[in-house]
């Protein structure tokens, strides 16, 4: 019987139910397309480094998860409070007829049950299917073999979508019993007579709120794009964090209690059509409104942060990498070992040699690599990065206390930088015989470095003099690197008096001598494979205990990409949930508004006023309570994105952030203005059966 009555009330309120079925179904499929990631087909044909990228980011993203099953608990919750309260006449008429509480009680739990089981099968079957995208999208970026792709439906992901979304609906199933138990019969019957007690707020003092709210947000921007320094915004981040938190509570605070004074003086406009109306029904949720309007604010703040951050870094990381990876191949040794030092006279004799003799002697046939260049690089203990910001020193050693500024700086003949740069298809450089240059382009050294350099830095090296060519570091590197990383590299003149015995490093740069990707990899295969029959350079080398370091291209890649892979899926996943999270509290907070005012729809009927004119207030009411946390999180989002970018020391340009913006932009209107709208539909439902 109670069941009966549960399945007939959904098929009678299941208008009710949109934006709570929405919310539920969106967020079991998304929940189980990111839990399913590691058992889709396209991930099981990489190779062995791809799935070690494959399997941190899966691993990562079941942390995640975690920390969105409680989001997703939290609005299962508010959402059931929501329809809680939209019912109470109706469950007062239950009981005036003679229903107990535990009647009541078991037809919520039927309901709730069946609308929980309803959402869980419509949302995996989604999750299934929008899955099978994911897994050509995650495998198009690792660049995996498809050929044998097929329909995967992910157990694991599924039994886990279950386990959890079963715990937040028996949590709220319990939650719904306690507050119908604490139900009085009069304060169900008589629900839709109470109004929200409303206090007036003195003008005076939400215009003194509102000032020192901006200032104190202005000040918590400005210490977050500026005002800091990045190892400072490291030690005190909780404190501009908590200035944002504060001051966006205290603007919705102050403007909910002067938005109605300020139209008041403007008459034409407070009295024009029906805003009057809508002026008055947005004063009276002062009370109920600020803090939800500033976890929503807050919300969407994270929403447009973490999106456009995420994208925007990936997108610089893979331009970067196109640009920072010019050839296959760079190896470098240590040059000089000393003689005093725990090694073998194998390994000092092979530290005199060019690298290109050591792969000869331990094995390598040179016919895989081509276009060999090899250069080397010196140090002088007469030129140290102390030596080098000596101007700026002071300065330098308070920003920037961890740096060890007694390290020699590193230093190129200019013939050999040059021959480096024709290789690496970058700018070739002149100098005097008496001048010097600053190869630099990690942002953070290099501002600093542009200090020292303005302020006419001067060295000396056997005796002579040197002055920089130019007054800030040029554009340069020598290892080729997922991005700007060179943190400074001297360019001096053939003719400067650098020893044998100067020789820091030993570095070889090529490329492979093949023509496939198979063949690339084949020659990848000498120097990474260990203890391998066929080549035995790494073997050798090995066991003569001699050290090579080196990156190569293919790694640099794949390494690369599964690091903005990983940025990128954890920031859409977090984004989607903030974002439907922030929507559907915003949506529901109005659906309960719109229900317990619905008489005041009635008296508007009265007076005269026509449905479209009602329909246009009502559209207005929803549209200034939806864009004003948006406005506000924009704001936030500016300086949020660049204090971001500052943590992550990544330098990204407006017209490169603009994409990325575009499509967070894109994606915001799709689901909060689709939150937007069903919220009118559903609001014009209610208040039609006023």
């Amino acid at each position: 019987m109670l069941f009966k009555m549960s399945v007939k009330n959904i098929r009678k309120s299941i208008k009710d139910y949109t934006i709570y079925f929405l919310t539920l179904i969106l967020g079991v499929a998304i929940f189980y397309m990111f839990n399913s990631l590691d058992s889709q087909e396209a991930m099981l044909v990489v190779n062995s480094s791809t799935r070690q990228i494959v399997k941190l980011m899966v691993g990562m993203i079941n942390y995640v998860s975690v920390f969105v099953a409680v989001i997703l608990g939290f609005l299962i919750v508010y959402a059931n409070n929501f329809l809680i309260k939209r019912r109470k006449r109706e469950f007062g008429l239950y009981m005036t007829l003679g229903m107990g509480k535990r009647q009541i009680s078991g037809i919520l739990l039927g309901e709730t049950f069946l609308i929980g089981l309803i959402s869980l099968v419509v949302g995996l079957v989604i999750g299934v299917f929008g899955s099978q995208l994911m897994s050509i999208l995650v495998a198009k970026l690792f660049q995996a073999d498809m050929s044998e792709y097929q329909f995967v439906f992910s157990e694991a992901a599924c039994w886990k979508t279950c386990a959890y979304f079963g715990v937040m609906y028996a949590a709220s199933m319990v939650l719904n019993i306690v507050i119908i138990s604490r139900y009085k019969l009069i304060d169900l019957i008589s629900a839709e007579k109470k109004n929200e007690k409303v206090r007036m707020k003195n003008p005076v003092i939400c215009v003194l709120v509102f000032l020192a709210a901006a200032v104190t947000l202005g000040t918590a921007y400005y210490m977050v794009t500026g005002g800091l320094t990045q190892l400072d915004l490291m030690n005190q981040l909780v404190i501009p964090i908590l200035m944002g938190i504060v001051s966006t509570f205290l603007i919705f605070w102050s403007v909910s209690g002067l938005a109605l004074k300020v139209v008041q003086m403007r008459k034409g406009l407070y009295l024009k059509d029906s805003n009057i109306f809508v002026l008055r029904q947005i004063h009276n949720r002062i009370n109920t409104t600020v803090v939800s309007m500033t976890i929503i604010c807050l919300l969407l703040f994270m929403t447009i942060t973490v999106l456009s951050t995420a994208l925007s870094l990936n997108r610089v990381l893979t331009q970067d990498l196109e640009e920072m990876t010019p050839v296959d191949l760079n190896l470098y040794k240590t040059a000089n070992l000393p003689d005093n030092g725990d090694y073998t006279q194998l390994q000092i004799e092979d530290s005199q040699k060019p690298i290109s003799d050591t792969l000869k002697e331990n094995g390598l046939d040179m016919k895989v690599l081509k276009d060999v260049t090899e250069v080397a690089t010196y140090t002088s203990t007469e030129w140290t990065w102390e030596t080098s910001l000596q101007s700026v020193i002071e300065s330098a050693k308070e920003n920037y206390p961890m740096l060890m500024y007694d390290t020699a700086e590193e230093i190129i003949k200019l013939s050999d930088y040059n021959k480096i740069a024709r290789l690496y298809g970058n700018r070739e450089y002149e100098l005097a015989e008496d001048e010097y240059l600053v190869l630099c382009d990690f942002d953070n050294m290099k501002n600093l470095r542009d200090m020292a350099l303005k302020n006419g830095s001067e060295v000396a090296i056997g005796g002579k003099v040197y002055h920089s060519r130019y007054p800030e570091c040029q554009e340069g590197y020598l290892v080729i690197s997922t991005s700007h990383t060179n943190t400074g590299l001297m360019v001096v003149p053939d003719s400067c008096p650098l020893s044998e015995d100067m020789k820091e490093r030993y570095y070889l740069m090529a490329d492979y001598n093949a023509d496939t990707k198979e063949e690339k990899y084949q020659t990848e295969a000498m120097f990474t494979n260990y203890g391998d029959g066929d080549h035995e350079l790494m073997e050798n080398l090995e066991e003569k205990q001699i050290r090579l370091d080196g990156v190569s291209k293919i790694s640099i890649i794949e390494s690369s990409k599964g690091l903005s892979t990983i940025i990128s899926f954890i920031a859409i996943y977090l984004g989607i949930i903030f974002l439907i999270a922030s929507s559907a509290i915003l949506a529901l907070k109005e659906l309960t508004e719109n229900s317990d005012n619905r008489h005041r729809y009635t008296i508007l009927r009265k007076i005269g006023m026509d449905e479209k004119m009602i329909h246009q207030t009502l559209f207005r009411q929803i549209g200034i309570f939806f864009m004003a946390p948006l406005i506000l999180a924009v704001v936030h989002s500016i300086f949020g994105i660049q204090f971001a970018l500052k943590i992550v020391a990544v330098q990204v340009e407006t017209r490169e952030m603009l994409p990325s913006v575009i499509a967070t932009a894109v994606f915001l209107i799709l689901v909060y203005g689709g939150y937007f709208l069903a919220t009118y539909m559903e609001s014009k439902n209610i208040i039609r059966e006023a």
